[in-house]
């Protein structure tokens, strides 16, 4: 159950890292001079990956307690 425990660490940072590259990428569109199309296409882009991100922080913390209980 270690390396499930570890295995579900990694997933889990690289869905925050995610989150993180998402976050940064919405604040440099919302700075450029944007007109309220290209800002809604630029976030509306992001999105997908915002929420990819977060379901992979999710299933590796899903890991990480399945891991503990089971170990």
């Amino acid at each position: 159950m270690q390396t499930l425990i570890w295995i579900g660490a990694v997933v889990s940072v690289l869905g925050l890292c995610g989150v993180v590259y998402s976050i940064i990428m919405v604040a440099r569109a919302k700075r450029a001079d944007l007109t309220d199309a290209e800002l809604r296409a630029r976030i509306g882009a992001m999105m997908p990956v915002n929420l990819g991100a977060f379901f992979s922080a999710m299933l590796g913390l899903m890991m990480v307690v399945v891991g503990i209980l089971l170990g």
